[in-house]
């Protein structure tokens, strides 16, 4: 894991680019250079009244600029305070957090799945773009696009949608139901799948990859309290006790948050 770093950064710009979610991107040289695809950050806010900071997950990376991109979704008060700021201002953020996608799980001609459900789908950006192996998208989403440009432009991109309405309207492949209809659906394959999403998802996930023998890793959502595994707020059922507690857990925020399928219980 790479060493993390508490930096004062500095909000390069920042645009909204569907309903309730925004893309930040921040000059933060060392996470920048650092992070790998899975990881996160903690962002903390300026108010001092909200002592806990918020997890998002990194969605691409530009070392060159040292800077980052974060997609998050307002759901409350410390990411509505987020949505508000501009470029020029600045945010405590801890980083890089967490365990990423292992990348060399898809080299030498293999393809990966890169299923994203709704907020999971950032991740999806950057590993799309820096794996060495073959890349399919396969996006969710309820009723509105995003990052769809960019998964498309590292990879190919299938995209599920439960509005029907948007099948007819956008230009990828779109299929009317969930990720994995549209897998099912367009005969598509995989060597592996890396995933993130709500944990519905994950769990049908799972049960793929175990029904077809696909290697399997799972990017796990959690609400986190300190971001670094010292809090124990964040603990997810494993498969395997943990051999000083005996305790069936690990921490998603310092173990995770992606896990071999096998190792979780969803």
């Amino acid at each position: 894991m790479a060493e993390k770093s508490m930096i004062r950064a500095e909000i390069l710009s920042q645009e909204r680019i569907a309903s309730q979610i925004y893309s930040m991107w921040l000059k933060a040289e060392p996470i920048a250079r650092a992070a790998v695809p899975g990881q996160f950050v903690s962002v903390y806010s300026n108010d001092s009244g909200r002592m806990l900071p918020r997890p998002i997950s990194i969605c691409e990376t530009n070392p060159e600029r040292g800077a980052l991109r974060l997609v998050y979704r307002v759901v409350g008060a410390g990411t509505a305070e987020f949505s508000g700021y501009q470029a020029g201002d600045r945010l405590d953020i801890l980083g890089p957090l967490g365990n990423g996608f292992p990348l060399d799980r898809c080299q030498n001609g293999r393809t990966a799945f890169l299923i994203g459900g709704g907020i999971g789908i950032p991740p999806m950006v950057e590993l799309s773009r820096r794996l060495k192996g073959r890349a399919l998208a396969v996006a969710g989403y309820r009723d509105e696009l995003f990052l769809a440009e960019e998964l498309a432009a590292y990879g190919e991109l299938r995209i599920a949608v439960e509005d029907a309405s948007l099948s007819a309207a956008e230009p990828y492949g779109v299929t009317h139901g969930n990720v994995l209809d549209c897998i099912r659906q367009n005969h598509l394959h995989a060597d592996v799948i890396y995933a993130c999403g709500p944990t519905p998802m994950l769990r049908a996930v799972k049960a793929y990859a175990q029904e077809n023998r696909i290697e399997c890793w799972l990017s796990l959502e959690q609400r986190m309290a300190c971001g670094f595994g010292a809090c124990l707020a964040c603990v997810c059922e494993s498969a395997a006790a943990d051999p000083h507690s005996q305790v069936k857990n690990k921490r998603v925020c310092k173990e995770g948050p992606v896990f071999a399928a096998e190792d979780v219980i969803l």
